[in-house]
């Protein structure tokens, strides 16, 4: 594992984003950023199962432009946003809203400058199929292992007990609904006070990437580092920032500008 440096991952980003813009030549360019909640149906389309966060309304999904590239991130505090690459480095990471909102800029500006391949949350069935996806590439590389998933992802929860049994998954989740809620024959943990237990059991961890948007990403980080504990990212909001540092990340279905139904922000 890389260890990011200042220890703050959100702050790194942000100097290799602002190394990255200066070396492109973008630094004093009136790029536009703009940045918008989108609809359940334009983030996520027509999934067969509807216990999703985003469904439920736990979350919301927005997507920034940068020079007609597209970048999305999870949040539970939503806002809109316009203004220069510029103003988005000037933001104070101090919330959850102005972290979403500088992620989704980083993805959009990474994949304007063809850092990244796709930027752009699944549709429909997709995320069923990537949890298939994810359950088979943990037991390829690590065998029938303790996975811990932190962050409750249904379709990924019910996929990890299906493979490797309810006995070996270990699932932790801030929602107070969720908390000690019996899910797929796992009781939940609270990943408050828990998440550390979780990776000192678990021989992989899987990790949402929703965790640099609400300020726990760091914490876990360290754990994972210090228990010397497998890990795996997944989801397109850490797009960016594991492509920065070289982190093992997972999204087999994330979609590009090119790609986006007629249902999304896309011009």
């Amino acid at each position: 594992m890389n260890a990011a440096s200042p220890t703050c991952a959100l702050e790194a980003a942000g100097v290799k984003l602002a190394q990255i813009v200066a070396e492109k030549g973008l630094l004093d360019v009136e790029a536009t950023v703009s940045v918008a909640a989108l609809t359940a149906e334009q983030a996520i389309g027509h999934p067969t199962r509807r216990d999703f966060p985003i469904i439920t309304g736990e979350e919301q999904l927005i997507e920034a432009t940068v020079n007609g590239a597209k970048g999305h991130a999870f949040t539970d505090s939503p806002r809109e946003f316009t203004g220069t690459l510029r103003n988005v480095m000037a933001l104070p990471l101090s919330s959850n809203q102005n972290r979403a909102v500088f992620v989704a800029v980083l993805n959009a500006t990474m994949r304007s400058l063809g850092m990244l391949s796709a930027s752009l949350h699944c549709r429909d069935d997709d995320p069923e199929k990537c949890a298939k996806e994810l359950a088979r590439r943990v037991h390829e590389q690590w065998g029938v292992v303790t996975v811990g998933l932190i962050g409750l992802n249904p379709a990924i929860a019910e996929m990890l007990v299906t493979t490797f049994g309810a006995d070996n998954v270990r699932i932790a989740d801030l929602n107070p609904k969720n908390i000690q809620a019996v899910k797929f024959g796992v009781t939940i943990w609270d990943g408050a006070t828990q998440t550390e237990e979780l990776i000192r059991q678990s021989r992989v961890v899987v990790v949402t990437g929703t965790t640099l948007v609400n300020d726990t990403f760091d914490d876990i980080w360290n754990m994972i580092r210090t228990h010397h504990t497998a890990y795996l990212i997944y989801g397109v909001t850490a797009a960016g920032v594991c492509e920065l540092f070289g982190w093992d990340r997972i999204c087999p279905y994330a979609r590009n500008e090119l790609e986006s139904p007629s249902g999304s922000l896309a011009p």
